[in-house]
């Protein structure tokens, strides 16, 4: 029995690529959307709000992130896994923090969850795109590591 497990654990720089490429792409989309990354354990490891991003959308990208984080699934399947069970669709929904629609992305390193990030102030496409161009660069640098 192994008494302890190792695994990757997401780094400030790399949070602060993920941030930078989800603005990047809400700029070219001409949209301010509010930026999370939590880590595996819901802790908020970074958060930028563009200037102009809706107040109240700043909680709700953290709470994108900490589902994707507790959940290790999209936010947006969400609704589709309950969707068919009243007791889920009217219960868990009151569940403090879970989000139900697009824009929250989980990480994964191989086979580890290690966080997950959440974008708000758009349309539910434009944040999951937002949230999609971060996981690119989270991915891209995962890949290049040696």
């Amino acid at each position: 029995m192994k008494a302890y497990e190792m695994k990757p654990v997401i780094t400030r720089a790399v949070v602060m690529k993920m941030l930078q490429a989800a603005c990047d792409e809400a700029e070219a989309m001409g949209i301010a959307v509010n930026v999370a990354v939590m880590d595996d354990g819901g802790n908020l490891r970074g958060f930028i709000r563009m200037d102009g991003a809706p107040l109240l959308s700043s909680e709700i990208a953290q709470n994108k992130a900490y589902t994707a984080s507790a959940f290790g699934i999209p936010t947006q399947q969400w609704y589709a896994r309950i969707e068919k069970n009243p007791a889920l669709l009217h219960g868990i929904v009151h569940t403090p923090r879970l989000t139900i629609f697009a824009g929250g992305l989980p990480l994964y390193v191989e086979e580890y969850l290690v966080g997950g990030i959440g974008v708000s102030g758009g349309t539910g496409e434009q944040d999951e795109a937002c949230a999609k161009r971060a996981v690119v660069e989270f991915e891209r640098h995962f890949a290049n590591r040696a």
